[in-house]
């Protein structure tokens, strides 16, 4: 099978690209290349899609499969469209399309945002509504020109080696390092993930297999508190005190849910619970497995160690910022 990633430098279409390669495809990838390098075994061509024409460059050749990874706006994903021919086309987008951030159990088939046709968005203002609303319109132009050619997996959190955004691999650094650790009290709170590795590989098979139609790619619901504590059980030394803090607590100290500066990574308030509490059933039955907790914590850890525990991250709390809402 020949198998063109717009991407392949990072994270998730990096993982694509080897798994791929793996398999024994022929691999090209599509990149500026200024991420990192493509995988050994596939071969890159570079294109910038920023650039007028660029992607034109893949355009004579002809593919089995196209994984397509735009996050940045609709003119990537139309005029990847409109130059590229496959007879199978995987679209990623996002579990922030959805409307009801909320309700629990929703399956793929719920009412999204309104679609927000935007050529491109900064990363400044790439709030998950925004971000939702254009990866809504894109789905859609990926829908009209395909039809039944058309893969769209919609991830939830991602976690596993290749993480760059800092989220999951927060609790395993932290824990690792011991002591008293500020948690969410909220343990009951929904925690869905997906490791890429797992995600890559379900995303090679549909390619393989034909695999179309709207998916969540999401592991079965669990409840957060539980979930931390397995964490710490894995990597955490003898001694270490999981410290629960109230969301009324973290709100007064400026403590942001889910990602960015001083953020509590995985925490999320009541109104967007139902984005971690998919039904992923449907997944599931198509094939996307999940494997152990351990395997990604500890791939995680492997990785936070290689990069430095006490770089300055993306998210999550920094030591003083911890130790002052243990103290207060």
């Amino acid at each position: 099978m020949r198998v063109l990633v717009l991407g392949g430098t990072s994270f998730l279409s990096k993982t694509v690209a080897a798994e791929a390669v793996r398999r024994g495809h022929e691999v090209v990838c599509a990149a500026r290349g200024v991420s990192g390098s493509v995988p050994d075994g596939a071969r890159h061509v570079r294109v910038d899609r920023d650039e007028p024409g660029s992607i034109d460059v893949p355009a004579g050749e002809r593919f089995d499969a196209v994984v397509d990874i735009a996050y940045t706006g609709l003119r990537w994903v139309r005029d990847a469209l409109r130059t590229i021919t496959t007879r199978h086309w995987t679209y990623v987008s996002t579990i922030n399309t959805y409307a009801d951030t909320a309700t629990l159990g929703q399956t793929a088939e719920a009412p999204q945002h309104e679609p927000i046709e935007r050529d491109r968005i900064d990363l400044a203002e790439m709030t998950p509504e925004v971000y939702g609303g254009v990866q809504v319109a894109c789905e859609h132009a990926t829908r009209d020109a395909l039809g039944d050619r058309l893969f769209i997996v919609r991830p939830g959190q991602i976690t596993g080696p290749g993480d760059y955004m800092d989220r999951f691999g927060y609790w395993p650094s932290r824990f690792s390092r011991g002591g008293r650790v500020v948690v969410p009290d909220t343990p009951k709170q929904p925690f869905q993930h997906v490791d890429v590795r797992d995600l890559a590989a379900w995303i090679v098979t549909a390619g393989e297999q034909r695999l179309t139609g709207a998916f969540d790619a999401v592991s079965p619901v669990a409840p957060l508190g539980p979930v931390l504590e397995e964490i710490a059980d894995l990597v955490a030394p003898p001694g270490t005190e999981l410290v629960p803090v109230t969301e009324e607590t973290l709100t007064a100290a400026g403590v942001q849910p889910w990602f960015g500066p001083k953020s509590l990574p995985l925490w999320l308030p009541a109104s967007h619970h139902g984005l971690a509490a998919h039904d992923a059933s449907a997944a599931q039955a198509a094939g996307l497995e999940i494997r152990p907790l351990a395997d990604t914590v500890h791939a995680a850890l492997d990785e936070e160690r290689a990069r430095g525990l006490d770089r300055p991250r993306k998210a999550g709390l920094t030591p003083d910022e911890e130790a002052a809402l243990i103290r207060d």
